[in-house]
């Protein structure tokens, strides 16, 4: 067992998993660097991806890519599994805590019974620690949590095995290795270069730069093509995914500012000081457009303007986005 594991909140799961891990392991990370090295931020509108009946939007990088990435780029030995049998995979575990070795999980976030009622959602992809057993509760670290919690082996096998999109399948994770020395500079590039491709040089409608116009020229149709009720309904649930899913787009936007200052002393370029404010004020217009679409959707429009006013702020994002990750680009191209 080891109760000693050095539980830290972070802004969102999987990106604090990896930081948490790896701080554990002797190297310590920030939630912000981790996010940045995996190449987190992304955007993508994919409407023929339903969740809950309604269009996906997604502000990060497809699951378990941030820790694939993150392992990859700075060489850290990971061992990882999943599981057709659910006892195999719960002793699989027990086995591993017993040795003292921290696990990340793959969790369904509407059967881990310490969150709220009203945050639980039927979401897959949630990552979290079990660090320890004790009688038959598990000790778990969960980064979005502000303290370590316990959680009941009947409600993580449920949490494990949910069903549905992006079923966990009792995946679990565990780090076996770590080089003494680790040099973050080439990893913070390549991290850097992942995110500007996919943001600016990936020619497909739906994700970067061009899925955010796609998605203004969308939400200025919907009144039209959809009707008002169900209008509200798609502007609501994509105020969800950016606010309330994860951290969605502005608090992604600055976590990968702070990712920036931290590479600008690493790297000792000035430059990602300037670049990292820039994001921030980035983030803060993507702020600027939840809380008029929030306000929409209780019916206080004349505060909040109509879908073409909410339209006009996703495009000055895309336009902001674009200059931004082009000028980034320039700034770890390669020799």
């Amino acid at each position: 067992m080891n109760p000693a594991f050095p539980h830290r909140q972070t802004a969102h799961c999987e990106s604090g998993v990896i930081a948490n891990l790896l701080t554990y392991h002797g190297l310590p990370l920030s939630e912000a660097m981790a996010f940045g090295i995996g190449g987190g931020l992304f955007f993508g509108y994919l409407p023929f991806i339903r969740i809950n009946g309604l269009p996906l939007t997604t502000f990060r990088t497809t699951p378990g890519g941030i820790f694939n990435r993150v392992t990859k780029r700075l060489g850290i030995g990971v061992t990882s599994s999943t599981f057709k049998d659910q006892s195999r995979a719960m002793a699989e575990l027990d086995l591993l805590l017993r040795m003292g070795i921290p696990v990340g999980m793959q969790t369904g976030v509407y059967w881990l019974p310490y969150f709220p009622p009203a945050l639980r959602f039927h979401f897959n992809a949630h990552n979290l620690i079990a660090y320890g057993k004790e009688g038959d509760n598990y000790l778990i670290s969960d980064p979005v949590i502000g303290e370590p919690v316990v959680c009941a082996a009947a409600d993580l096998v449920r949490a494990r095995f949910a069903q549905g999109a992006l079923a966990p399948k009792g995946k679990m994770y565990c780090i076996t290795a770590v080089p003494k020395n680790i040099d973050l500079a080439p990893a913070i590039r390549e991290g850097i270069r992942e995110v500007c491709r996919v943001m600016v040089s990936v020619p497909f409608p739906l994700i970067g730069t061009w899925g955010i116009r796609y998605l203004a020229n969308q939400v200025e149709r919907w009144p039209a093509r959809l009707g008002e009720k169900r209008a509200i309904l798609y502007l609501g649930n994509l105020i969800r995914m950016q606010e309330e899913i994860g951290t969605g787009g502005a608090g992604f936007r600055f976590i990968f500012a702070a990712f920036l200052q931290e590479s600008a002393a690493v790297l000792g370029n000035s430059n990602f000081l300037e670049m990292s404010q820039r994001m921030t004020g980035i983030g803060d217009v993507w702020r600027e457009f939840a809380l008029a679409g929030a306000r929409h959707c209780k019916g206080r429009a004349e505060q909040s303007g109509d879908f073409t006013d909410l339209a006009r702020i996703l495009r000055r994002c895309a336009e902001l986005e674009n200059g931004f990750f082009r000028e980034l680009s320039s700034l770890v191209r390669k020799p």
